[in-house]
């Protein structure tokens, strides 16, 4: 696990093949039976997390959440009051839902209002990703470190938590999180973001898209479409498209070029130059962003996640026009725009896109892509008549498991057959929805977790812990093993995070002769809380790119959040599981 936790730090290769890798090695060298080698991806948690990343699509879908925002969010209001009704729903809806997706269904919203308001998006994407993940805390489907927290009680003490078991601590530390947001956090904002757009950076572009005529003597006439994408390479222009006699040609490669042909590319205007030189174009004739490209081709933005298909490869590498026929005709990173061929540029986390292609195909290309839309005409249409019926279904296997009426799993999944058999959700959004990642990353590391506690590996782990605070009050040692848990969320995933933090919170429990559910509910707040860089958490790196934020940004709000989440939750704790109550 060590050398598990070492890598995901590194981070050089994605943290679901470290996991499983990882997981394959401990069976070949015996530390698990190969027999037990897959029960994780039958675990009760990698159930409920994939059931409820699929309940939040068809939430999604059904456009319950766009008519809520729609009558909440107006533009005429103070910042501070803004971003206290922004965070509120986005806490409200990752209380229920995976609080990526609350995010990627507020974040246009935001930006938007932004955008009406005339200010930068960075004064408020900030504390709106910090809300969504803020309300995840409050529930035990609101963040997949809950749900493993509950599961593991389960196995532990023999009974897992409930839906709102943590509702009573995690509420308040929210609550005051929250507040601390809309009042204060986003007043700690470097000036210098708040002064810039990144997405106004990146529509500054110096390409242009041009129509080119074929003149009798060009040296194209003859050749084939595709064959002129060596010339168009050198000179760093795009191939677009071909017009002949008025009509687009859907299929270009294969065409003769032939006199009176337009040719329709991208690029700056030395590209633009040195291709149509090449080839003896004839730019004398041809026309900017000409009416035969206003009809065919759209342009929206789209935020990199970590683990989105394009990260650390270029749209070149992907051949992104040849695959989608869709061009990257900008990246903005940390608020600036990246200058240079933007297509042989490897993407990073965070960064913000600017795409370019065929309307109708630009939204599968963005899930193909695995990158956030940050115009919400980029995603799929809702289906509004539906949004009652979504909530409804949803409600119905809350309350059933609530009430111990049916096992949570099976109340989830009764409402995503639901969600089915009422056409919220089609089949192919069922496998799009699921973060495959992560529950190969779950899914790995429970055997690994399971091995380090039969073999004592937790108990050594705890005993370091006890070693360290020897002489301290108990209530002392829950405030160590939280900050402990709180450092290594911020820079792996929670999910991780608590597959280590867990058992040695209920060995140190143990030890101490106190409630194991004080040790347990401390784990389960602190990982949540990763305020501190753009890493620990998914959201912080969607919002990088189109709030124009650098890696240091983040601990200026983070970090007297934590201390907050600490000195409200740590009492609330005591007084909701006292530490010398019973299991």
């Amino acid at each position: 696990m060590g050398g598990v936790l070492g890598l995901l730090l590194w981070g050089r290769w994605r943290y679901d093949v470290v996991a499983f890798g990882a997981l394959v090695f401990a069976v070949l060298i015996g530390v698990i039976d190969h027999r037990r080698a897959f029960e994780g991806f039958g675990h009760a948690a990698v159930i409920v997390i994939a059931l409820v990343l699929i309940i939040s699509r068809g939430l999604a879908q059904s456009g319950a959440i766009e008519m809520l925002t729609r009558k909440l969010v107006s533009a005429r209001r103070p910042l501070a009051a803004h971003i206290a009704i922004m965070g509120a729903v986005g806490a409200a809806l990752s209380a229920f839902m995976n609080n990526v997706a609350a995010l990627a269904l507020l974040m246009p919203v935001d930006i938007q209002a932004a955008r009406r308001a005339k200010r930068s998006p960075a004064l408020s994407l900030m504390p709106l990703s910090f809300a969504t993940i803020l309300g995840g805390m409050t529930t035990m489907i609101g963040t997949p470190s809950n749900i493993v927290v509950a599961q593991f009680r389960e196995e532990a003490l023999g009974a897992p938590y409930g839906m709102f078991s943590f509702t009573p601590v995690g509420l308040g530390a929210a609550a005051a999180g929250l507040a601390f947001v809309a009042l204060i956090g986003w007043r700690l904002i470097p000036r210098a973001r708040a002064k810039r757009d990144a997405r106004e950076e990146l529509q500054v572009l110096e390409a242009y898209v041009m129509e080119v005529l074929v003149p009798e003597k060009s040296a194209a006439i003859g050749r084939k479409f595709r064959d002129l994408k060596q010339a168009a390479e050198e000179a760093d222009v795009w191939l677009l498209g071909l017009v002949r006699r008025g009509r687009r040609e859907n299929r270009p490669a294969g065409e003769e070029i032939r006199k009176g042909d337009v040719l329709i590319i991208e690029g700056s205007p030395e590209g633009l130059e040195q291709f149509a030189s090449a080839l003896r174009l004839d730019l004398s004739r041809s026309r900017k962003h000409g009416s035969l490209m206003a009809d065919t081709l759209a342009m929206t933005e789209a935020a990199a996640p970590k683990d989105a298909r394009i990260i650390g490869r270029s749209a070149k590498e992907l051949r992104l026009l040849a695959r989608r026929g869709v061009i990257l005709v900008g990246i903005a990173r940390h608020g600036r725009r990246v200058k240079g061929r933007v297509r042989e540029e490897k993407i990073q986390p965070g960064d913000l896109l600017l795409l370019m292609g065929p309307e109708n195909g630009l939204a599968e290309t963005i899930r193909w892509l695995g990158v956030m839309p940050i115009d919400r005409r980029a995603a799929s249409v809702p289906q509004r008549q539906k949004a009652w019926l979504a909530v409804g279904l949803f409600a119905a296997a809350i309350a059933a498991s609530s009430f111990g009426l049916v096992y949570l799993p099976v109340a989830l999944a009764a409402a995503v057959v639901a969600f089915v058999a009422f056409r919220i959700i089609s089949l192919g959004q069922i496998y799009e929805s699921v973060e495959w990642p992560v529950i190969v990353l779950l899914a790995s590391l429970i055997p690994i977790g399971a091995a380090i506690e039969t073999s004592g590996g937790t108990g050594l782990i705890a005993q370091f812990i006890l070693w360290l605070t020897n002489g301290l009050s108990p209530a002392l040692v829950l405030a160590v093993i939280m900050v402990i848990t709180m450092t290594l969320s911020d820079m792996l995933n929670n999910v991780a995070t608590v597959l280590v933090a867990g058992p040695v919170a209920v060995q140190v429990a143990k030890a101490l002769q106190v409630n194991p559910d004080s040790m347990l509910m401390g784990v389960a707040v602190a990982a949540s809380c990763a305020f501190l860089t753009p890493i620990g958490h998914k959201n912080n790196t969607i919002i990088m790119g189109p709030g124009g934020y650098s890696f240091g940004d983040y601990w200026r709000m983070g970090l007297p959040l934590e201390l907050l989440i600490l000195a409200v939750s740590i009492p609330l704790i005591l007084v909701v599981w006292p530490l010398q109550g019973g299991v």
